[in-house]
């Protein structure tokens, strides 16, 4: 029962940050494209903002119950007598989890802070270049994403 509320809760999390990314990129920024450049910039900080705030506890969710699953499968096979060699799909997503973990926390904590600031001064030109790199690493991330639900579903 803990395991699976352990895998639930940390599908659950993924579903919103790969959700939220495919939802900002596919179809909030594209129709944010027929407003003024300030309200366009002042709409997405908005957005962001919330996004970004409410994927913090869930990445640390992520982290806690992936942790969590790998510690309990480890503990239960130890338990036992076997070793438990990490299912190579397991490797991958861990290794690509963390990689996409370290694309967040430098969106959330650098670049969003170039544009609050750019937000904050009127300083248009600066904040569409801080939105432009935003959606890089976000296209980036996005395809992490699915590349680790193909290795979850296909490798597995």
């Amino acid at each position: 029962m803990v395991y699976s509320l352990m895998k639930l809760s940390h599908v659950l999390a993924i579903v919103l940050w790969i959700g939220g990314m495919a939802f900002v990129h596919f179809f909030l920024r594209p129709a944010t494209m027929q407003l003024e450049p300030p309200e366009r910039i002042r709409l997405l900080h908005a957005a962001l903002r919330r996004f970004l705030n409410t994927m913090v506890p869930a990445v640390v969710v992520v982290l806690a119950s992936g942790m969590g699953m790998m510690h309990w499968a480890f503990s239960a096979s130890r338990s036992v007598g076997f070793d438990f060699p990490m299912p190579m799909d397991w490797s991958i997503m861990t290794a690509l989890g963390l990689l996409m973990m370290l694309v967040f926390i430098h969106v959330r904590f650098v670049l969003f802070r170039q544009l609050s600031r750019s937000v904050n001064d009127g300083n248009w030109p600066d904040g569409a270049n801080a939105l432009g790199a935003i959606r890089r690493w976000v296209v980036f991330n996005l395809a992490m994403g699915v590349v680790i639900i193909g290795v979850a579903i296909l490798i597995t």
